[in-house]
């Protein structure tokens, strides 16, 4: 989930009495380990939807299974109740970029681009992660669109290890990008991740002087998250407070990793190949 990326907010379940940590957090062993789990519940039910997702089913279908695996694996759905959010879910389709709501009025339809992002609160830790899911046969453009996006967040993620600033993956991601034709969308952004759905720093996906060029450190834990649009890199919110969508009415898609940094590289927490749809590793 990316939501502006000043807000840093306490976990939603359970609502321990405790200050909001500000600044950036380096996870110790344990914590690691605790996040390699909450981040595998959210692997687990991505994988799962992905290969559940049909035309003829509603937004509000995919909310419920992800929040019954979530809880059942034994976490509590990070989504649902933060600022007020009504779902486990963010599901947005075409030219709704990021924040859709789930709604059985939502019907999914061939050809359809489906952003699913959705995170995991699990012994004080999130794990977060989104997918871009092509329903069907889906336009040239489109199919563009989404392997293009994929492809991005793994041009960033490869810059990832103790040392590398935040810009040489914002760097990589917006060359990436704008090589293929499509636009950066700016309003949103990664970020830290861990006790807190949303901490510091913000992981930029665009080159920029505005915040602190953050130097990497073994421990840190982000959310990379770049988001792609077709056309225009502006976006608008929807009267339901929460939805953002292209200005143009063009197709937008975006991918999302819970990330480790390493003093040598980087591990993908979120990593949908490392676990079967029973939630068991692989």
């Amino acid at each position: 989930m990316n939501i502006f990326s000043n807000l840093l907010s306490q976990p939603v379940q359970p609502k321990p009495v405790q200050k909001q940590r500000r600044g950036i957090e380096i996870k110790s062993p344990r914590e690691i380990e605790i996040m390699r789990q909450s981040a595998k519940i959210v692997a687990t039910v991505l994988k799962e939807i992905a290969e559940l997702v049909q035309p003829g089913m509603t937004t509000a279908d995919l909310d419920a299974h992800a929040e019954k695996r979530i809880r059942e694996m034994g976490a509590t759905p990070s989504f649902k109740g933060y600022h007020g959010f009504p779902a486990s879910i963010c599901s947005s389709i075409n030219n709704e970029v990021v924040h859709g709501i789930p709604s059985p009025k939502k019907v999914i339809r061939t050809g359809d681009v489906l952003k699913v992002d959705t995170g995991a609160y699990y012994q004080g830790f999130h794990g977060d992660s989104c997918i871009t899911i092509a329903v069907g046969e889906v336009s040239p453009e489109a199919a563009k669109l989404i392997r293009v996006a994929e492809e991005s967040l793994y041009k960033g993620i490869e810059q990832v290890k103790a040392g590398v600033h935040l810009n040489e993956i914002a760097g990589a991601i917006e060359d990436y990008v704008k090589a293929n034709g499509f636009s950066v969308v700016e309003q949103f952004t990664g970020h830290g991740v861990g006790r807190n759905l949303h901490e510091e720093p913000a992981v930029f996906n665009y080159r920029t002087p505005e915040i602190p060029n953050v130097k990497l450190r073994a421990g840190m834990t982000l959310a990379i998250e770049p988001i792609l649009n077709a056309g225009s890199k502006f976006t608008r919110i929807l009267s339901d407070r929460w939805t953002a969508v292209t200005v143009d009415n063009a197709l937008s898609a975006q991918f999302e990793h819970t990330v480790l940094v390493t003093e040598t590289g980087y591990e993908i927490l979120t990593d949908r190949n490392l676990v079967y749809s029973n939630g068991q590793s692989g």
